[in-house]
């Protein structure tokens, strides 16, 4: 078990964020630290002085982890990224999509702008960020627009006879409409802003302080202060988050940790550039294999059962065989894959901070293996009863974790109907196993019609030899109760297959309140309020396949939707409709856009552009 008292005294005295979690292992609070030590400990002590929420949490949390930062400002995004990836039921959740601002460098135009926004796209343009400090980004961006003289203004093209915009008039711009600066030029001083934005700050801060001693020996103190509040802002933005990859998107980082006991694996992700998450995986390994080895071994085993691969997989040494296994990688993704070591810049600086954080984690790495063992051998030994219970098993439990599949179905009054199927093994979801069915056969809202079909389609294909569908599981779970349950055992005894099935019943408040199944004809019914273990399980279950049926389901609505609406305008076909909604993001935007903005977009003409207004303004 693990020992809550004992771990607090291991706790570093650095900044970080923590994860408390419940019986199940399930992160119910994320929250960052500028001192992990003190701040997790707090949560421990005596309970008169919490505020009730508080209070129902602690007595939830059956253990915690922890990641250690470099600095508050990395706990702060990377809490932020963990938030967003396990939505605790503990911490304040935002519904909308706002998160920390990115400076954008419009690298597509010929006259590129410096600008803030919130909304990351592929547009051509560099980004740099997140940052944790508003403030400080309009502040550069500022300075970057002033001292360089960047234009502001969105337009493009300039005809003959175009205004100037007040700027110009005020000496904010050089003009760059009325033809006083070439493209070369301009494109010379974006690069040097680029350059600050990639952390080559020294330039920039020495101009600066210059330009503010010129200012203070000429006693233009306004002006001196407006330039020690540009370098204020250009230092806190230019403080280092190790926690964010300037133009890179999803990676992957590698690293073996040695318990007293075992060596493991740890896995961070790096998703859209940042930091999100690790993953710890248990090895059997002899004491004569090497790091490099165990990095080979984990590598071809991993990867090879995963849907998805990184474009990179970042290792502290290259493995003898680095060539054929980005031979055998890039083949398995479909796209290149690259193994580095990097020796400096930011991704080595990531690289220092996953090993920094590997450190602290080995202090408890094989007290969590085995107190994952046992959360998982509990469980197996409650679905292993249920399975007596159902008749279809005997004899005494071998500790094997069970593969459970479960399945939902989602549309709107009949429309767009699909199925989903997702797939735990023991404790963990087996993502790579999940499948999605958009219902073929059945009209209208007919559940237990549209649950037959997939039930159909995905033992016929394992029947048919599929590899993809070509495991069987011990039990099945269908979001419902007894109708949904018989119409299930209908499918599955006319394909002549001899599976358990059960149906997840829910309660007035819509949470998992019991397991209803046949034997011998006869409903019978699980209740699993005196199963805590078994109920936190069955609950995220359904939760997941829930979600996983809506994901898919939204999706085709949505994508229905947008296609009905832009497709009935005449001359835009797929491309050019696909191109707007990149470049725009939703529908509302492209009806509130000016012409001058979908002339932006690859593709429209002033024609088209016309052609968009009316359609949504006539």
């Amino acid at each position: 078990m693990f020992d809550i008292q004992e771990n607090l005294k291991k706790l570093p005295d650095s900044p970080g964020v923590y994860l408390h979690k419940d019986k199940l292992g399930q992160v119910i609070y994320v929250g960052k630290a500028i001192s992990l030590k003190n701040r997790v400990r707090q949560y421990f002590q005596s309970s008169r002085h919490m505020d009730p929420k508080v209070r129902a949490m602690v007595s939830q949390i059956e253990e915690f982890e922890y990641i250690t930062t470099g600095s508050e400002m990395e706990a702060l995004i990377l809490e932020c990224n963990l938030i967003k990836k396990h939505m605790p039921k503990y911490n304040v959740l935002l519904r909308d999509d706002k998160t920390y601002p990115y400076i954008k460098v419009t690298m597509e135009e010929d006259y590129p702008r410096v600008i803030k926004t919130r909304l990351v796209k592929k547009d051509g343009s560099k980004y740099f960020g997140p940052y944790s400090d508003a403030g400080a980004v309009n502040q550069i961006v500022d300075l970057l627009n002033q001292v360089y003289s960047l234009k502001k203004c969105s337009a493009r093209v300039f005809p003959k006879g175009f205004r100037p915009c007040l700027n110009y008039h005020i000496d904010q711009c050089d003009g760059i409409c009325q033809g006083t600066v070439s493209p070369e030029i301009y494109r010379e001083k974006v690069n040097h802003a680029v350059d600050f934005l990639r952390g080559r700050t020294k330039g920039m801060l020495t101009y600066l302080e210059e330009q503010m001693a010129e200012a203070s020996q000429a006693l233009d103190f306004e002006r001196a202060a407006e330039y020690r509040d540009y370098i204020m802002a250009a230092k806190a933005l230019s403080e280092k988050q190790r926690v964010v990859l300037q133009d890179t998107k999803d990676v992957d980082l590698i690293l073996v940790a040695r318990g007293a006991k075992q060596r493991h694996v740890v896995l961070f992700f790096v998703r859209d550039g940042k930091l999100s998450g690790r993953e710890t995986y248990d090895l059997q390994s002899m004491e004569e294999d090497s790091s490099e080895d165990i990095i080979s071994a984990f590598i071809k085993q991993h990867y090879s059962q995963s849907l998805s691969l990184p474009k990179e997989i970042i290792l502290e040494k290259e493995p003898e065989e680095k060539e054929l296994l980005k031979e055998y990688l890039s083949g398995l993704a479909g796209h290149q894959v690259h193994l580095l070591a990097p020796k400096k810049g930011e991704k080595r600086a990531v690289l220092e901070l996953a090993k920094k954080d590997v450190v602290e984690m080995v202090k408890t790495i094989d007290q969590r293996a085995e107190v994952r063992k046992e959360r998982a051998v509990s469980l197996g030994k409650e679905i292993f009863d249920i399975l007596i219970q159902m008749g279809y098993e005997e004899g005494q439990y071998n500790g094997r974790d069970y593969r459970v599949e479960a399945y939902d179905i989602s549309n709107t009054n009949g429309v767009d109907t699909v199925g989903a199927m997702v797939v735990f093994e023991g404790l963990k979801a087996d993502k790579k196993s999940y499948r999605r069915f958009k219902v073929r056969s059945i009209e209208g809202p007919n559940d237990y019609g549209s649950m037959q079909e997939v039930l159909f389609r995905r033992f016929r294909r394992a029947l048919e030899g599929d590899e993809g569908f070509s495991v069987f599981p011990d039990l099945i779970l269908i979001d419902g109760g007894k109708g949904h349950v018989n119409a299930a055992l209908e499918m599955i005894r006319g394909l002549e297959l001899d599976l358990a099935v059960a149906g997840m019943a829910k309660d007035d408040h819509h949470r998992t309140r019991s397991l209803v199944f046949f034997k011998e004809g006869r409903m019978e019914e699980i209740l699993l309020k005196d199963h805590p273990l078994l109920y936190k399980y069955m609950g995220t279950v359904q939760e997941e396949v829930h979600r996983f049926a809506i994901e898919y389901h939204r999706g085709l609505r949505n994508k229905r939707m947008l296609t009905s609406v832009l497709d009935e305008i005449e001359g835009i076909g797929p491309a050019k409709r696909n191109a707007l909604l990149d470049h725009f993001g939703s529908v509302d935007r492209i009806k509130s856009a000016t012409q001058e903005q979908l002339q932006e977009v690859k593709g429209i003409t002033e024609k088209l552009a016309i052609k968009i207004q009316e359609y949504f303004h006539c």
